[in-house]
């Protein structure tokens, strides 16, 4: 069991620095470094990659907000329309951001005249990495309260209840998956995979997660998040399926 703590904010000086916002940047900085690195191994220019991300964090951020407002908060922008800028607080929703982050990104990469799905390849080899330190953000100011439990992950909070923290395992998820990502890229891949393997894995996750989170919104019996997670996984499943049954997959680092 851990126990309950909240750092929402630190102090310095006549400055406020907010815990959550800032592992957020620091999580899209240090994931836009490592996928700069992984394009320049694959011969790509890693400044490109750089910008995307600005482009993926811009979006990232106005989709993320709009994502939680529609389908987890409506009732926040009716009683206080202000707030839905108040991001530096919580309150993204990542398959929001995801859509909004992908359209602008695609449109970057096609005004940079280069190959869209190599580079958008590149650069989710990072986003693992900038989930897991994303993610410590929200366990330090435990925006996901998740159902009662016995686990021994569990966080005692303020009432009294052990709880699962659904930043915390997304957080230790991110990291798995940056790990999975390093021992898939010992050896050449197709071009996708990166994409593929993401997908599908973080579908899979997520889906089975939020059966354990305790005060979202729910349709149907699911969370808006599992149903997206559901176009995730079979997304991914079919292109894991593509690039394995293809014979004229294009691998960086070796000739086809």
């Amino acid at each position: 069991m851990i126990p309950y703590f909240e750092w929402t904010s630190v102090q310095i000086g006549p400055l406020t620095l907010y815990v959550w916002g800032f592992f957020v940047a620091m999580g899209f900085i240090l994931g836009a470094y490592v996928a700069g690195l992984f394009a320049k191994k694959r011969g790509q220019n890693p400044k490109i990659i750089h910008d995307l991300v600005v482009y993926l964090m811009g979006g990232g951020i106005v989709g993320g907000r709009l994502g939680y407002i529609l389908f987890y908060s409506p009732q926040t922008f009716i009683q206080d329309p202000i707030s839905m800028l108040y991001v530096w607080d919580g309150g993204l929703s990542i398959f929001g951001g995801f859509v909004v982050s992908t359209l602008a990104g695609i449109w970057y990469l096609k005004k940079k005249q280069v190959d869209v799905w190599s580079y958008a390849d590149s650069a989710i080899f990072g986003l693992p990495l900038g989930l897991f330190i994303g993610r410590i953000g929200c366990f330090l100011i435990h925006d996901h309260p998740g159902t009662a439990t016995h686990f021994v992950l569990g966080v005692q909070y303020p009432d009294g209840v052990v709880r699962h923290d659904h930043g915390l395992y997304l957080s230790i998820n991110g990291l798995v998956l940056a790990l999975l990502f390093l021992w898939i890229s010992r050896k050449p891949r197709p071009v996708g995979t990166y994409i593929a393997v993401f997908l599908a894995w973080y579908g899979v996750v997520r889906f089975t997660l939020d059966f354990y989170r305790s005060v979202d919104v729910r349709y149907g019996g699911l969370t808006p998040a599992q149903y997206f997670s559901i176009c995730l996984v079979i997304f991914g499943g079919w292109l894991l399926y593509s690039l394995k049954n293809n014979p004229n997959n294009f691998y960086y680092g070796r000739d086809k």
